[in-house]
């Protein structure tokens, strides 16, 4: 079986989501169904319908959740080299044709979020990172063409 590293973070966020889903929603959804099999026709009943396909889904993600905790690898990023960029390391780029500095943190697939800066360990802006330091410069395949960028610093935990 396959691990996936993720950062405490991101496996509390997960967790979170899925004690919500068992408690909350999927108990929410039970009742709805119920209470929309008390209106009758069910061929014909958009709030059964409706209440069955998000069952489903709701089901689907429970799944996917448990499957993504029980693979998870929890990376404590407390003690992180401070010299070469590591999963769950966050830094300072600069991007070298505009001049831009961008924060970036690399995370596990399942916390990623390019708006706050957290980059996947998969996407190849990562792949190329790890293991550089400061003052190392990287080339990126991007769908807009090449990037070049410069590790300014790596920021401690």
């Amino acid at each position: 079986m396959k691990r996936n590293p993720i950062t405490k973070d991101g496996f509390r966020a997960l967790q979170e989501e899925f004690e919500r889903l068992k408690k909350h929603e999927r108990p929410q959804i039970i009742m709805a169904i119920e209470e929309a099999r008390g209106h009758g026709d069910l061929s014909e009943n958009a709030e059964y319908i409706y209440a069955k396909e998000r069952q489903a889904l709701i089901e689907t993600r429970i799944q996917d959740l448990e499957y993504k905790l029980g693979t998870a690898e929890i990376i404590d990023t407390a003690q992180l080299p401070g010299n070469r960029i590591v999963f769950g390391s966050q830094f300072i780029l600069s991007n070298m044709d505009t001049d831009d500095e961008i924060v970036y943190q690399i995370v596990g697939i399942d916390e990623s979020d390019i708006s706050l800066g957290k980059i996947s360990i998969e996407s190849p802006m990562a792949k190329a990172l790890i293991g550089k330091g400061p003052g190392d410069e990287i080339v990126v395949n991007t769908p807009n063409g090449k990037r070049e960028y410069e590790v300014l610093e790596i920021i401690s935990q």
